[in-house]
């Protein structure tokens, strides 16, 4: 079966006004989808994408780390990183610890029970990747993120 365009999909009279729109919009449409289903996994575990992001980011790292450390590695931006952390802190699956050479550097760490949510959530988070994605080929994933890195470039340049 031929999967539909994003002009059928949306019921779309006209012509996308151009290709980068066309694209766009099939991106945030692809995004909005996957991170509902992503979403609706995570709060079955009583977590938020950026929750989960958080616990992943420090299990990655293997020791704790500064909050602002945490922020920069996170997969979507989000404005309020200590708030993310303080609901992370009360349900303890984090702890917070002030560095002792800089009494201004709170350090993250992820606790036992941390370790443990996300040891849960590993079967189910692969499950649905695959569920998502496993009907593209590995060469096909390996270009859909090398295509999506490119357009990420733009935003480098235009910082720089």
């Amino acid at each position: 079966m031929k999967p539909r365009t994003l002009q059928h999909e949306i019921k779309k009279k006209h012509p996308f006004d151009s290709p980068e729109q066309e694209a766009l919009l099939n991106l945030l449409r692809t995004s909005d989808r996957f991170s509902f289903q992503l979403e609706r996994l995570f709060r079955a575990h009583g977590l938020t994408s950026p929750q989960y992001n958080i616990l992943r980011i420090l299990r990655g790292e293997g020791d704790r780390l500064p909050c602002l450390e945490i922020a920069s590695r996170m997969v979507a931006m989000v404005p309020a990183i200590t708030a993310l952390i303080d609901r992370l802190t009360e349900v303890k699956l984090v702890v917070r610890e002030r560095s002792e050479e800089d009494r201004r550097v709170i350090y993250i760490g992820l606790t036992e029970k941390g370790r443990k949510a996300l040891a849960e959530l590993d079967g189910p988070v692969a499950d649905l990747h695959h569920r998502l994605l496993g009907h593209l080929p590995s060469s096909e994933l390996r270009e859909l993120s090398r295509l999506l890195t490119k357009a990420r470039a733009s935003l480098l340049e235009a910082k720089g």
